[in-house]
């Protein structure tokens, strides 16, 4: 084991025991003082957990001393488990010795104890073992020493105090909630300084209209004073209002002055809690960082299993995995990663005899690295050296499923055909089962990530393998935004999504194939309105149409794409607020933020957009509603089990989603109802009387009227031959009833009719 990787797991497994023998003292002081044998019995299986889970750990970190009084512990617990042992006062004097011996060696894990602990050790073990054979023997008198070493202990170790503390995730995702709650504090205070320099302005442009009309107000006066000096008597009201303006000349001057210092001050207040808010955040997401090592420890264990499931001889090679991220970040990967990882696997990887006939080593290479990117993200890579995808295969599949047509997968009009893969309910697996064939993991692992606000691409060349490329953010909750406005509401967009942003002349936007398209830099982009994409009316204008038009810039698989705003209003930092769970996903938005001012923004999803947009385009500029689905009759669905419990939970499964659902025994009696009834698809078991579902596969496959009849086998037979064996039989689908999930079940009914 690496030094470094046992020194960081050394110390979080002194952290973790340190909590442990807390508990332990904890439960040890209740036992002693309760009354009550049933919670007694209950503390003592707390105990023997709590000690159980210590032995584990220390033998992980290989501190056999630790894991040696761990394991007296836990036996002298099993042995109170069983009776075999009563409480006594001395019994708990033992164990409380033995606890805090345990806490003494965690100061030495790197060095271990020395010669004298050990003896002082193997003395401890030995009377936790009399201990289970209701003896209890009291500790030797100390050896003579030096006095300064009975009185106090080494320094070092009386110094000695924890480093590190264990907090709650839970704990630790709350604390960054309210902290990037000080971000809107932040804004609003930026929207104050803003609204304090604009009625700065304000008075400033007083000022300078005040002095305009100066020089006639002096003139005035003097008139005044003129007239009243030739004995003319001046109007006293006029004098009352110069005398008024000459006041309030001196109170706005004032009042300018006071305000002046206050921008000051809320701009120099502003610069101080910005920069703690950003400190504060910075730290904070720092605490709920992660290295991939912790996600990616799985994978060895799961390349294993499944390669020998599977037949398969295949190596796992790991690269940045100290490389540390978002944890929230890290929990959202963990199933996509698990499915690209079977996925190269069960459909990349060749078996042994395959591979050198390729001229392949036997053992097939899976490699997942991780680095970092621009711009904040890292970047994932999982690849395999396998057989590649096969693209005419995955289109013909695509064509079967309907996801597009003949011609279109003739003509792909510039479409990467290997984008396909993504399609939800496509698959190019012969079979359905536990690992792959429902067509829809793929599907889910793009969703996720770009729910993450990430990418994900792919590249395979035929024979030599596969490569997923996943970008992702560091960091979750608060990025860079560029605020748009589009028909009257205010949007924010990710900025690290947004290419460009520009305006152009309304000349510039012309009409191609009845598309609209617009020129920048010697590239033709095609021009959509946000608002237009986003299906709000269009605001009615008064004031005529601008000449120029602001647009910002996404980019996509086939090219940019050119959304038209009202306006791009600037960038900043946002922080994400979720929908809620009764909004889970809705269609072009991520999220909402609040901006300084306490209005409600939605922050649009990118690939969202670029797919609305690409809908939009393909049926035109005018939008409409889709014709309403004609309602057809329910499928049929044929289960054919010996089991009255498996086939009724089976019918009530099926016939919950809606389909018409027939029974049959076994294999004969399901043959007799197939020639007499019409059925969409047949469930059976394997393992029936008379004729069992392999056979019954047989059968229909060989029938020249039922050939294309689509067949689950749904069975408790999870070897590797036995899958294939239902492969070569026919069966379009085979679920394990060991991992069985009502959705599987109906994900591959769907799928097959």
């Amino acid at each position: 084991m690496d030094k470094d990787f046992l020194k960081k797991l050394r110390a979080t497994f002194a952290a973790e025991t340190r909590e442990r023998l807390e508990a332990v003292s904890a439960a040890l002081v209740e036992l002693e003082q309760s009354g009550s044998p049933d919670k007694e019995l209950n503390l003592v299986e707390a105990l023997f957990r709590e000690t159980h889970s210590l032995k584990g750990a220390a033998r992980s970190v290989s501190a056999a001393s630790i894991e040696a009084v761990g394991h007296a512990l836990e036996s002298l617990f099993s042995a109170m488990k069983r009776r075999e042992v009563a409480p006594a006062p001395e019994l708990f004097d033992l164990i409380h010795t033995a606890v805090d011996t345990i806490g003494g060696l965690l100061s030495s894990l790197e060095s271990g104890p020395s010669a004298a602990e050990k003896e002082r050790l193997k003395e401890l073990v030995f009377r936790l073992h009399q201990a289970q054979r209701g003896t209890v023997i009291p500790p030797r008198p100390p050896e003579s020493a030096p006095p300064a070493e009975q009185e106090e202990p080494p320094q070092g170790a009386k110094a000695a105090a924890p480093l590190t503390v264990r907090i709650s995730a839970e704990k630790l995702d709350t604390l960054l909630k309210q902290t990037e709650g000080m971000l809107t504090a932040k804004l609003a205070a930026a929207q104050r300084a803003e609204e304090l320099r604009a009625i700065r302005g304000e008075l400033s442009l007083w000022e300078k209209e005040w002095k305009k009309a100066l020089p006639a107000l002096r003139r005035l006066r003097r008139h005044l004073r003129a007239e009243a000096g030739s004995g003319t008597r001046g109007e006293a009201p006029i004098e009352k209002l110069l005398d008024f303006l000459d006041w309030n000349y001196a109170s706005v001057k004032a009042a300018g002055y006071r305000l002046r210092r206050l921008a000051k001050g809320a701009e120099h207040d502003l610069l101080h809690l910005g920069e703690m808010v950003e400190t504060l955040l910075e730290d904070v997401r720092e605490a709920l960082m992660l290295p991939f090592s912790s996600l990616l420890a799985l994978l060895p264990k799961l390349v294993r299993d499944l390669s020998r499931d599977r037949g398969k001889e295949v190596e796992l090679a790991v690269e940045g995995d100290s490389i540390e991220i978002d944890r929230r970040v890290l929990e959202e990967m963990k199933d996509p990663l698990v499915h690209l990882v079977r996925n190269c696997i069960d459909h990349g990887i060749e078996r042994p005899a395959e591979r050198e006939r390729k001229g392949k080593p036997p053992r097939g290479r899976v490699a997942v690295a991780v680095s970092l990117a621009e711009s904040k993200r890292v970047e994932v890579v999982i690849a395999d050296d396998g057989a590649g995808i096969d693209v005419i295969r995955l289109q013909e599949a695509a064509v079967k499923q309907g996801l597009i047509s003949l011609e279109g997968a003739e003509q792909a009009d510039g479409q990467d055909p290997l984008s396909l893969i993504f399609a939800s309910g496509l698959s190019t697996s012969p079979v359905i089962d536990d690992i792959s064939g429902r067509g829809l993991g793929l599907a889910i692992v793009r969703e996720k990530v770009e729910r993450l606000g990430g990418t994900i691409a792919v590249e395979s060349e035929a024979g030599r393998g596969t490569t997923f490329r996943i970008t992702l953010p560091l960091t979750l909750s608060t990025f860079r935004g560029v605020l748009v406005r589009a028909a009257g509401h205010l949007f924010v967009v990710p900025t690290t999504d947004v290419e460009r942003v520009a305006r152009k002349g309304r000349t510039a936007i012309t009409t191609v194939e009845n598309r609209e398209t617009v020129e920048l830099d010697g590239r033709t982009l095609s021009y959509v309105r946000l608002g237009d994409v986003l299906e709000l009316p269009r605001a009615e204008r008064t004031d005529g149409e601008r000449d120029q038009l602001p647009f910002f810039i996404l980019a996509t698989e086939q090219g940019a794409i050119a959304f038209g705003v009202d306006e791009v209003v600037g960038e900043q930092e946002v922080t994400v607020k979720g929908l809620g769970t009764q909004l889970r996903r809705v269609r072009n938005i991520a999220g909402a933020t609040v901006l300084g001012n306490g209005r409600v923004v939605p922050i649009l999803r990118s690939s969202d957009l670029v797919k609305s947009a690409v809908r939009m385009a393909a049926r035109g500029t005018v939008l409409g509603r889709a014709a309403p689905a004609v309602e057809s009759a329910p499928r049929s669905i044929l289960i054919v089990e010996d089991s009255i419990t498996a086939r009724t939970l089976l019918k009530n499964i099926l016939e919950s989603a809606g389909y018409r659902v027939k029974t049959a025994v076994d294999g004969v009696d399901a043959l007799t109802l197939l020639g007499t009834e019409d059925f969409d698809l047949v469930v059976s078991d394997v393992d029936m009387p008379r004729m069992n579902g392999f056979e019954l596969t047989g059968r229909i496959r060989s029938s020249r009227q039922l050939t294309d009849l689509p067949v689950i086998l749904v069975t408790s037979l999870d070897s590797r031959e036995d899958r294939e064996r239902g492969v070569d039989a026919g069966a379009n689908a085979y679920i394990v009833k060991s991992s069985f999930d009502q959705s599987n079940l109906l994900d591959a009914v769907r799928r097959l009719i």
